[in-house]
C-alpha cells in the first residue's frame, strides 16, 4: 500500500511538472510592478511625464499582463488606418508575437516591465497623434506660426479603457470631435474602396477637347470615370442585360446634357472654371490616380488634427487654398464670402490671432517688398503713375517729397502712400489683427477677381468679397455700436476698435469635405502637400 501511495505521489509530482512547463510562468506582480516603478524612476528629467502620470493612476499596475489585452490593442491600432496614419508605426503587427514570446520565455520580471511600458508609450502615442497630429507643423512648415497646444489626455480614462479593452473607445474620444474630421475619415474609406476595386479609368491624353453632342468612345469612358466619385446618373444602362425590356438609355458614346451637368460638378470640386467642357485642365484632374487623392486625403486628416482642438464658439476661418472665408457667429449661423489670396510667391501665412479693429477708408503705405518688385518698375516705365495711382512720395519721417525730384533708379528710403479712395488698393475698409508678417483683410477696387474659381492674385494679405457686410457683423457681434456705412461715408480716415477681439485662424487645406460630404480637392498652390507627405511617410521613431 505504501509502495502505491509512492508511485502515486511521483506520477502527481510529474503531472505537475508537465502543467507547469506548458503554462507559462508569469512574474509574480509585486516583483513586476517594482520593475515598472524602478524604470520610471530612472528615466531621465523631464522625459516621460505622461508615462508616468498613466501608470500613478494604475498604482504602478502592470496593463499588458493578459494575451487578450494585447491582442485587443493590436487590433485596434489597425483602425488608425481610417484616420490616414499607418498602424505599423505603432507596432501593431509584432505586439501579439512579442507579447508571447516574452511568456513562453518565462522573461524575468525586468524584461517584461521593459515590454509593459513600451506597449503603454505606443498607446499614450497614437492617442496623443489622434488629437494634436502626428508630426509637428513647425517641423514641416517653416512659416506655420499658429500655436501648438500639447495633448490632453485623461489618464485615468485611459487606464479604465486598457483594463476593460475599449480601445476603439478611447480613439474615439482623441479624435477632433467636429464634422469636417468625420467627412474626411469618411472620404478615405470612401477612395480606398475605389482604390480595392482597381481604381478609376484613365481618359486618354490627347489636345482636343470634349463637349456637348461630341460623339466618342472616349465619352464612354468618361461616364464610367465620374460614376467611379459618385455619379452614378451618367452611367447608361446595358440593354442586354435586361432582355426584352424597354428601356430609355442614353448613348454611353454621346456627350448628353446630363453627362456636361456633371462634368461641371466635377469641375466646382476641383476648383477649375465650371464650362461643362473637358479640356487639358480638366482632363489632367480627372487622370490624377485615386492613390494620389488618398494620399491628399491623409495629409489635410493631418492638418486637420493640428487645428480642429479648442475651437472657439464664434471665430473667422480664413481657407487659403479653397479661396473662402467663414465668419463662425455667435449662435451658430455662418457668414461665407469668397476671398483672393497671395500669389505662390508672395503667400498668404498659416496663423493664428484675434482682430482688434479696423480702418474705414484707409490710405496704403506701400510695403517695401510690392515697392521694389512692383511700384519702382511701373514709375520707372511711366513717370505719370504716381498721380494716376493718388500716390504721395514721403521721407522716412513722413515729409512729403517732390516726385520729379526723386531719381527712381535710385530713390533711396522713399515712401509711397496711396490716399484714401476709390483706386485705394485696400478699398474701403481694412479689418486687423496683430501678427508678423502685416497681412490683413480687406476691401479691394478689382471686384472682377472674385469671379474666377482660383484666387491667388494678391500680395498676401486677403481680399473679401462683401467685406463691408462683414464689419458690420463683426461690429454687431463684438457689442460696437458703430455703422460701417456712415463710417465709409464721412470720407475720414478712422481706426475703429471692436468692443472684443474676435479670433482669427488662417489654415491652408488642398482638400475640403464639402456640406453634402463629398470631397472638394484644391490645387496646391503653394507646393506645400509634398514635403507633409514625405514626413508623414517617414517611418515614426518611438
Amino acid at each position: 500500500m505504501r509502495s502505491f501511495v509512492a508511485i502515486l505521489a511521483i506520477l502527481a509530482t510529474m503531472l505537475s511538472l508537465s502543467v507547469g512547463a506548458e503554462q507559462p510562468r508569469e512574474a509574480p506582480r509585486d516583483s513586476l510592478e517594482a520593475e515598472i516603478a524602478r524604470l520610471l524612476a530612472e528615466m531621465p528629467a523631464g522625459e516621460g511625464a505622461e508615462l508616468q502620470g498613466f501608470y500613478a493612476a494604475r498604482d504602478h499596475r502592470a496593463a499588458w499582463v493578459e494575451r487578450q489585452q494585447v491582442a485587443a490593442f493590436a487590433e485596434a491600432l489597425e483602425t488608425l488606418e481610417s484616420d490616414g496614419l499607418d498602424p505599423r508605426d505603432y507596432r501593431a503587427d509584432r505586439l501579439v508575437a512579442e507579447h508571447r514570446r516574452l511568456q513562453e520565455a518565462n522573461a524575468a520580471p525586468a524584461e517584461q516591465a521593459r515590454f509593459d511600458l513600451q506597449t503603454s508609450t505606443l498607446l499614450l502615442s497614437a492617442l496623443r497623434h489622434l488629437q494634436r497630429g502626428r508630426l509637428d507643423p513647425r517641423r514641416v512648415d517653416p512659416q506655420w506660426e499658429i500655436p501648438v497646444e500639447p495633448a490632453r489626455l485623461d489618464l485615468e480614462a485611459v487606464s479604465r479603457a486598457v483594463d476593460g479593452q475599449r480601445f476603439e473607445q478611447a480613439f474615439g474620444e482623441a479624435r477632433p470631435a467636429y464634422v469636417p474630421y468625420e467627412r474626411l475619415r469618411n472620404g478615405l474609406a470612401r477612395y480606398r474602396n475605389i482604390e480595392r476595386v482597381g481604381g478609376w479609368p484613365m481618359l486618354p491624353e490627347e489636345p482636343r477637347v470634349l463637349r456637348e453632342d461630341d460623339m466618342d468612345d472616349v465619352v464612354a469612358r468618361l461616364r464610367q470615370r465620374l460614376a467611379m466619385e459618385g455619379e452614378l446618373e451618367v452611367m447608361a444602362a446595358d440593354p442586354g442585360a435586361f432582355p426584352g425590356a424597354e428601356l430609355e438609355t442614353p448613348d454611353p458614346r454621346r456627350f448628353d446634357g446630363p453627362l456636361e451637368a456633371a462634368v461641371r460638378r466635377f469641375q466646382r470640386r476641383h476648383l477649375l472654371e465650371p464650362d461643362g467642357i473637358v479640356g487639358p485642365q480638366t482632363r489632367a484632374a480627372l487622370n490624377v490616380p485615386v492613390a494620389v487623392r488618398i494620399d491628399q486625403i491623409r495629409l489635410n486628416l493631418e492638418r486637420a488634427r493640428w487645428l480642429l482642438h479648442g475651437l472657439p464658439e464664434s471665430f473667422v476661418l480664413v481657407d487659403i487654398a479653397g479661396y473662402r472665408l467663414s465668419y463662425f457667429r455667435p449662435g451658430g449661423e455662418i457668414w461665407r464670402s469668397r476671398i483672393v489670396v497671395g500669389r505662390p510667391y508672395r503667400r498668404t501665412p498659416s496663423l493664428r490671432s484675434e482682430i482688434t479693429h479696423m480702418t474705414v477708408n484707409p490710405t496704403w503705405t506701400v510695403p517695401p517688398t510690392i515697392l521694389r518688385e512692383d511700384v519702382l518698375p511701373a514709375i520707372r516705365r511711366d513717370p505719370s503713375y504716381l498721380q494716376r495711382q493718388n500716390m504721395r512720395v514721403l521721407s522716412p519721417s513722413g515729409q512729403p517729397l517732390d516726385p520729379w525730384r526723386v531719381d527712381w533708379y535710385n530713390p533711396g528710403n522713399v515712401m509711397i502712400r496711396q490716399e484714401a479712395g476709390p483706386r485705394n488698393a485696400l478699398g474701403q475698409v481694412v479689418i486687423r489683427f496683430p501678427n508678423d508678417h502685416l497681412v490683413y483683410l480687406h476691401d479691394t477696387p478689382a471686384q472682377g477677381l472674385f469671379a474666377r474659381e482660383q484666387r491667388a492674385f494678391s500680395s498676401g494679405c486677403i481680399r473679401v468679397q462683401g467685406v463691408l457686410e462683414f464689419a458690420q457683423l463683426l461690429l454687431d457681434d463684438t457689442g460696437s455700436d458703430q455703422s460701417v456705412q456712415a463710417l465709409t461715408a464721412s470720407g475720414q480716415t478712422r481706426n475703429v476698435p471692436l468692443a472684443s477681439p474676435m479670433p482669427v485662424i488662417l489654415h491652408y487645406w488642398t482638400v475640403h469635405p464639402g456640406e453634402e460630404g463629398q470631397l472638394v480637392f484644391r490645387p496646391d498652390i503653394y507646393e506645400r502637400d509634398g514635403d507633409l507627405l514625405r514626413a508623414l511617410n517617414r517611418p515614426l521613431a518611438l
